[in-house]
């Protein structure tokens, strides 16, 4: 069994060895063939053949297994059952780009051999791009035998038999219809020539009868057409007045737009030596700007502002030149309408002088007139003809003014570039200042922390100068108690040498020599030190007692040293002092005991 797939005429680019291009229409055919014995399988066959060329046959059979081992080698992704509608949308695509002058999918058949013999081919089907041509599909296909060969031709010639049946058929068929129709149009022919001679006579009937009702018409017609001319006769003269007063009303009219054109011209001349006058000032506020660069800013915004008033002059100007050039063009236009107006009249004029010769005397006259008009048309053309030049003069005095604007306005773009990089540098010094003022605050910051630092070591300083104040009055009080105790205390001993020594009630003997001792201690832990009795006992005296006797009888204060005075890192506040009292017992009475004595208080005097 085979099933047809694809027949189809496809245009293909020929390439064998040693030989140009070329391009060929060749048929390519797909069939599927399945085979019942032993097992059922289907093969696809490929077949390449040329109309014109019968011995031009190439054939391709791909069986299951051929299409897996054609699957690996050039990479294919469909199946066996999927790939003949695939090779198909492929031919198809190449047949809607062949007719294209750059195709994006070529059908080439590639042959080794410099002329197509029976060596093997091959079909590709490549796509083309800007970057390389790609091959989709790559079939080697072999040059047919002469048995396949001559079963394709018996093919064909079963064909063209067919062929040439159906052609017989279809002969026979149009040659009965044919006869059918000739017959046919025969009927219909003398039908029609016999219609034919009855339109014919009565086509002659009413010709007849139109010609008379013609001529009929043709007298009254005559008659309304005389009617019509002295009608038109009077309507002509009634139009020629309403003309000669319509051209005296244009006259004056055009005379008074003369007159205000003129006008025009003064002030758009004054204008122009006003303009002038202000150019001449820029050029030399330019060279001024050029002078002083440090006010380019202040003469740059001058400069635009007299740049747009002459802008706004400008255009003032270009309106005022396109107002005249459309007056001067209504102007024309009327003239033209008046010269075919004056035509017409001519003609008309004409037409009466045949008729009456009275008409031709007032045409004359008014001819004559006519002439005065066309000279006085012609006088106001010559001055239009004037003003179109002094126009275009001032057309070319205003491209010289945009000349020179276009100058200032370069300049003012070059002042503008400078700007801008004065505005850059600007910018920077601004950053720079910015990142200054970020650091002041920074340093201020870290100022205000050492002011704080600063006003609480100062708080703590003027709490230790209280502390300092304090001990020192402290001490000045003490100095002067103890001044006090010393000068009591000498007071006593002088009353005690100078007194015998005796027994006590107690049965002790009283010391008839009594030294003292005084020592100053900071004690932290004591806040009012005092001397008990028991610690008071009998000692010999000491160097350091000694040298407070020798103090006492030098005549020296009896006080603190001035070592207690000096200030000390490590010094602690004064608490108390303790005064210690020895008691002595002459070398004379040495079996005698010490009588009971109370140690006195540094703070307060002894008793």
């Amino acid at each position: 069994m085979t099933e047809t797939l694809f027949t189809q005429i496809l245009q293909a680019q020929v390439r064998c060895k040693d030989c140009e291009d070329r391009r060929a229409n060749i048929r390519v055919s797909i069939e599927l063939q399945s085979t019942s014995n032993p097992v059922h399988k289907k093969d696809l066959v490929v077949r390449i053949t040329d109309d014109i060329d019968p011995y031009f046959l190439y054939n391709l059979v791909i069986s299951e297994d051929d299409f897996q081992s054609l699957k690996v080698q050039q990479g294919l992704l469909v199946d066996f059952s999927a790939f003949p509608q695939k090779f198909i949308d492929l031919l198809h695509q190449c047949i809607q780009e062949q007719d294209k002058e750059n195709p994006r999918f070529l059908l080439l058949f590639l042959s080794s051999t410099p002329v197509l013999d029976h060596t093997p081919a091959h079909l590709n089907i490549v796509e083309t791009n800007a970057f390389k041509h790609l091959t989709h599909l790559s079939l080697k296909l072999l040059h047919g035998t002469d048995v396949e060969i001559k079963k394709y031709l018996a093919i064909c010639l079963a064909c063209v038999k067919d062929e040439r049946l159906l052609l017989e058929q279809k002969l026979q068929k149009t040659e009965e219809d044919l006869c059918r129709q000739l017959s046919y149009t025969q009927q219909t022919l003398s039908e029609k020539s016999r219609e034919l001679d009855r339109l014919r006579s009565e086509w002659m009937s009413q010709t007849t009868a139109l010609s008379n009702k013609h001529s009929q018409e043709l007298t009254s017609e005559r008659e309304r057409a005389l009617e019509a001319q002295t009608k038109y006769q009077q309507q002509s003269e009634q139009q020629r007045r309403e003309l000669e007063s319509l051209h005296q009303k244009n006259i004056v009219q055009l005379q008074t737009r003369l007159v205000e054109l003129e006008a025009c011209n003064k002030e758009l001349t004054e204008r122009k030596y006003k303009s002038e006058s202000i150019i001449r000032d820029h050029t030399a506020k330019l060279v001024g700007l050029e002078d002083e660069s440090h006010r380019a800013k202040q003469e740059v915004l001058s400069l635009r502002r007299e740049n747009s008033t002459l802008d706004l002059e400008c255009h003032e100007k270009e309106k005022h030149i396109n107002q005249l050039q459309t007056r001067v063009a209504v102007l024309e236009q009327e003239i033209k309408d008046k010269d075919q107006l004056l035509i017409r009249s001519k003609e008309v004029l004409d037409a009466t002088q045949e008729q009456k010769m009275t008409i031709e005397e007032n045409a004359e006259k008014r001819q004559l007139h006519i002439g005065k008009l066309e000279a006085t048309v012609q006088s106001l053309s010559e001055e239009l003809i004037k003003a179109n030049e002094i126009i275009k003069k001032l057309q070319g005095d205003v491209k010289t003014l945009g000349g020179k604007l276009k100058l200032k306005n370069s300049v003012t773009i070059q002042q503008e570039k400078l700007l801008s990089e004065k505005e850059e540098k600007l910018k920077k010094e601004q950053k720079e200042l910015h990142d200054v003022q970020q650091a002041l605050r920074l340093k201020k910051e870290e100022a205000s922390k050492l002011q704080e630092q600063l006003e609480a070591t100062v708080q703590k300083l003027e709490e230790s100068k209280q502390l300092l104040k304090t001990n020192e009055n402290v001490i000045t009080w003490l100095n002067k108690q103890l001044n006090e105790n010393q000068v009591t205390r000498k007071q006593e001993t002088l009353g005690m040498f100078d007194t015998p020594p005796g027994i006590s009630s107690s049965g002790g003997f009283r010391t008839g020599t009594l030294d003292q001792n005084m020592v100053v201690q900071f004690n932290p832990l004591m806040s009012k030190p005092s001397v008990s009795p028991d610690d008071v006992k009998p000692r010999a005296p000491t160097a350091q007692n000694a040298h407070a006797l020798s103090n006492k009888e030098n005549g020296e204060p009896f006080g603190l040293e001035s070592k207690y005075f000096q200030k000390r890192e490590d010094s602690i506040p004064l608490r108390g002092i303790v005064q210690n009292k020895e008691l002595q017992v002459g070398a004379a009475h040495p079996s005698s005991k010490p009588g009971p004595y109370s140690a006195g208080s540094a703070y307060f005097p002894g008793q």
